[in-house]
């Protein structure tokens, strides 16, 4: 597995290993956000344009997982990373944060970022093992708190959310 930046032309890729993942969120009765539409090619070009999208590739080099970040409040925030439900459980999302981290400690930022959903067994619960902990009310930045109000205001506070933080 590759970890390298994304390809413009791989852009319609991503949305298929959103597409695939989202069997996962149907399965435990999240259907919502299982047929939620991926990025549109759009945002991930704002992505891919900021230097901030990463695919690991196997080994004829196609995407089997994505991650897209953004520049919040002097972090590196993730905003998505997903894997294709046959290349789970192999390290593939670790090793994709943990390229983010490595690219978050290079620009000098002080951790890697994300909000997620609290009671899913490959969000909070897998994101603690990764190194993430959970952020107190009272800890989140502003830009965390306007992220978690679009996040609110697109529906997803229908679950339990939460912000969490991994120091690089």
């Amino acid at each position: 597995m590759r970890i390298r930046a994304v390809h413009h032309a791989e852009l319609t890729a991503l949305q298929e290993i959103e597409r695939a993942a989202g069997v996962w969120f149907r399965e435990i009765g999240m259907a919502e956000i299982a047929e939620d539409e991926p990025p549109s090619v759009a945002e991930l070009t704002r992505y891919v344009r900021a230097g901030l999208a990463w695919v690991a590739a196997d080994e004829a080099d196609r995407p089997v997982a994505y991650l897209v970040a953004e520049r919040v409040d002097g972090n590196l925030h993730v905003e998505q990373v997903t894997v294709r439900p046959e290349s789970a459980r192999r390290g593939v999302g670790r090793a994709l944060l943990d390229h983010a981290a490595d690219r978050a400690r290079s620009e000098g930022a002080a951790a890697l970022t994300l909000t997620t959903f609290t009671e899913v067994p490959w969000n909070a619960p897998y994101y603690v093992r990764c190194g993430f902990r959970l952020l107190a009310e009272g800890e989140l930045t502003a830009g965390l708190r306007e992220i978690r109000r679009a996040e609110a205001a697109h529906g997803l506070d229908r679950w339990p959310r939460c912000c969490m933080r991994r120091e690089v």
